[in-house]
């Protein structure tokens, strides 16, 4: 299965996400702003999140799927102040979204796009079998 991929995502996000609640997440990274804004509406979308940085990203790495439910792209704006000289506006583009859990994975392929376009993983996902 092709998921686009959210990469540094912390672990304690992670193992949150894993308890079944759906949870916000804000993304601010160049690379997950991208992947996030690149997705086109509807109700099946899945991403692949990892603890994984970018650059570190291959074949073998373990992950989560999770199922969007919601997205929002939006810019913000930051004034810092220091003295009554020198004052400073900035805008960043950050994304939030809201996902819940669907299942562990693992990476069976990376596929890296240009710099403006999201990173796509070949994804499997893991069987659990519990004994009786």
């Amino acid at each position: 299965m092709k998921l686009t991929a959210l990469t540094g995502i912390g672990g304690a996000v992670i193992s949150e996400l894993k308890m079944g609640k759906p949870r916000t997440i804000e993304l601010q990274s160049a690379n997950n702003v991208i992947a996030i804004a690149s997705l086109e509406a509807g109700p099946d979308i899945h991403l692949f999140l990892t603890s994984v940085d970018l650059e570190d990203l291959s074949p073998g790495d373990m992950g989560i799927i999770v199922k969007v439910l919601s997205v929002n792209i939006n810019m913000k704006r930051m004034i810092d102040i220091i003295h009554p000289v020198y004052y400073e506006e900035r805008e960043r583009l950050s994304a939030r979204i809201q996902v819940r859990y669907c299942g562990n994975s693992m990476v069976k392929a990376v596929s890296t796009g240009s710099l403006c376009h999201p990173t796509e993983v070949d994804v499997v996902m893991a069987a659990h079998y519990h004994a009786v």
